[in-house]
């Protein structure tokens, strides 16, 4: 009785301390440390059960049960030491040599153990009773348990020794495990000489104590960290909303279903219309507005706008709308815009007045009020791809991103020190041409004193992301708080796509009809012409030119029309030739059939020829490899004044060579 008291008192306990981790930790993830963690307390909880049962049965001299119970409480010893290295592992949050290798070492530990019982049937290698049921130990129980005194030894040394060089919680971390591992280290080998006596029990129920010291204060933590970046966040949104909504003269926050609303902002010209800051109908008392302060020809049309159901309507499949209408300040009219947005919450409209008289008259004025809510931020910013909060003292910033097409933010990543961050950043994705220029624009001075001078600073640069080019537009703005600037990002490839569209309409006729309207590329007529000028140079004797001629074939080009369809195999071939333009940048790309490229290499290109088809050839095996991007073959041929006499034989050669470059890659080859 005696020994099983203590069984009893430590499966209670037990129970009791952790009560919480029991009940909930199941609804966790299966590799979180949470779960991990009840796993190794419901092992403890079976290991005392059968530590308890054990003093009664071996007292009651019933040998079968005895040694029943006996092989339970091994297994399930055993089995603790897997599941607590596991949970130390998860807890640790570390992958590496040491965390295998201390993982290998438990699963060892009960892999003994299996195999020692099952000899022990047949011949005593860990215990045996004796016919009058007393307990004898064995050679393998030593071995057991000096095995298991080595792993929680080298544990708790290494738990130690990187807490003594860690901070903050990852300190904690270790320190917890090196103070559950060293008491259990200890009284594995007091267990050891003491057979008879419940230390090892005693050992597990104080280490399990320690740890759920170090978790409950972790946890709390966690908690007020979570409170702390919840309060930052908030004041975050406020700025951000503050910066972002600067452009208009009223902004509201109406409930889609009651009509209750708040004006959050408003400039002087726009509260000198005596509009109510807060109301219970929205619609109602704005229609009732728009009677008393719009333009007489434009009221039935606003009118109709402030009804919830056309809103609602107006709003389906697509992230904002607006239209534009006269308001009456005294005698003069003015025009403004509306624009509409859908809050994060799917609750709430988000409506902003704009002021537009001013510039549809090209006058220069701007009003502007701070506002400072989230879900204006969140509406708002879903024009950015990511938005950047930079404590200029600090350095300090958080990147927010849009989490829907609502615009709603999330904190996607942060950090101590922003311009060292965007400087490294900058070496790896911007485009080298750009790389200089974005070095000196991300500096804290230049920055700040480009703010000095004007409200706003903007640059243009380009992204190579995967081998392609992206143009990226930078503005940076400061909110109402001067030691902080937020740094907006966005992709404007679409935007610097009808440019170059709209560049072409302006070209000559005879310009675009020499261009491949599909991807871009000279069409087969501007190399026709090509091939007849040289043709000429070549029969006049004007050989001191040097210059070659690359031929491509898109690969796999009528397979992907025939399985995914013509606009899938549109945009392969206009994919290939933007590969084409960014590699061969100073070169003519003709499109000479469906799936068929040619350049003509002159100049710095022609010098650097060998370079860019080597170029070319590695960014077409990654394509391959990957499955993913266009897979071109190529040849390439330089014209030999000495032998060549005519374009088609230079042509002819870089037709042959392309062949053979097809036939490698579809056989698998790297070269």
């Amino acid at each position: 009785m005696y020994y099983s008291s203590f069984g009893i008192l430590a499966f209670i306990l037990h129970q009791i301390i952790n009560r919480d981790v029991l009940k909930n930790g199941k609804n966790e993830p299966a590799d979180s440390p949470h779960y991990r963690y009840r796993q190794f307390l419901i092992s403890l909880m079976v290991f005392y059960l059968a530590d308890l049962l054990w003093g009664f049965l071996v007292d009651s001299k019933i040998r079968a049960l005895a040694y029943a119970d006996t092989v339970v409480f091994f297994m399930t010893m055993a089995l603790s030491v897997v599941l607590w290295t596991r949970y130390v592992v998860t807890f640790l949050d570390k992958k590496g040599i040491k965390s295998t290798s201390f993982l290998a070492a438990g699963w060892g530990i009960l892999g003994f153990v299996i195999l020692g019982l099952v000899i022990n049937f047949f011949d005593p290698f860990i215990f045996t009773f004796t016919e009058d049921s007393l307990y004898i130990p064995q050679f393998g129980r030593y071995i057991l348990l000096v095995a298991q005194v080595l792993l929680f030894v080298l544990i708790s040394i290494y738990s130690l020794f990187v807490s003594l060089r860690s901070e903050g919680r990852e300190s904690v971390h270790y320190m917890a495990v090196f103070v559950s591992g060293g008491v259990m280290a200890v009284f594995v080998v007091i267990q050891t000489f003491f057979p008879f006596a419940p230390f090892y029990t005693i050992g597990c129920f104080i280490a399990n104590c320690l740890v759920h010291v170090y978790v409950e204060e972790d946890e709390k933590d966690v908690q007020r960290k979570i409170i702390e970046d919840a309060e930052k966040q908030k004041s975050r949104y406020s700025q951000i909303a503050s910066s972002l909504a600067t452009d208009y003269d009223a902004i509201y926050y109406i409930n889609i279903e009651t009509g209750k609303f708040l004006e959050i902002s408003a400039s002087d010209s726009y509260r000198s219309l005596d509009v109510p800051s807060m109301g219970k109908d929205f619609y109602n008392e704005t229609r009732e507005n728009v009677i008393r302060y719009v333009h007489p020809d434009d009221r039935a049309f606003v009118e109709s706008m402030y009804f919830k159901e056309t809103m609602l309507k107006k709003l389906q499949g697509r992230r904002s709308y607006s239209y534009q209408y006269r308001i009456m300040a005294g005698d003069e009219a003015r025009y403004y815009r509306s624009t509409v947005m859908l809050s994060d919450d799917g609750e709430h409209f988000v409506v902003c007045d704009k002021d537009i008289h001013d510039t549809i008259t090209a006058e220069t004025e701007n009003q502007r009020k701070s506002v400072t809510f989230s879900q204006i931020a969140e509406s708002l910013a879903s024009n950015y791809d990511v938005i950047y909060y930079v404590d200029m003292k600090s350095g300090e910033y958080s990147g927010f991103t849009s989490s829907n097409i609502y615009g709603g933010l999330k904190v996607d990543e942060s950090g101590s020190d922003f311009f060292s961050d965007a400087k490294k950043n900058i070496a790896v994705v911007v485009h080298p041409k750009d790389r200089d220029r974005m070095f000196s624009v991300m500096d804290k001075d230049y920055l700040l004193t480009a703010l000095d001078e004007r409200k706003q600073f903007i640059v243009q640069y380009r992204l190579l992301i995967d081998g392609r080019t992206q143009h990226t537009r930078l503005s940076a703005r400061r909110p109402s708080d001067p030691d902080h600037v937020i740094i907006c990002i966005e992709n404007i490839e679409e935007e610097i796509k009808r440019e170059r569209e709209h560049l072409r309409a302006l070209n000559t006729e005879k310009e675009l009809a020499r261009r491949d309207e599909l991807t871009g590329a000279r069409n087969k007529t501007a190399f026709t012409e090509l091939e007849q000028s040289i043709q000429d140079n070549i029969d006049n004797g004007m050989t001191y030119l040097p210059f070659a001629v690359a031929v491509c074939d898109v690969n796999d080009l009528k397979k992907i029309n025939d399985t995914e369809g013509h606009k899938a195999g549109d945009d392969h071939l206009r994919a290939s030739a933007r590969m084409l333009f960014e590699i061969f940048d100073h070169s003519p790309v003709f499109r000479i059939g469906g799936d068929e490229f040619a350049i003509f290499l002159r100049g710095e290109d022609y010098t650097s020829r060998e370079k860019l088809m080597e170029r070319l050839h590695t960014a077409v095996l990654s394509n391959r490899d990957r499955h993913d991007g266009p897979v071109i073959a190529s040849g390439m041929s330089e014209y030999d004044p000495q032998g060549d006499t005519s374009f088609d034989e230079i042509f002819e050669r870089a037709d042959q060579m392309m062949y053979k470059d097809k036939r490698r890659l579809k056989s698998g080859d790297k070269v």
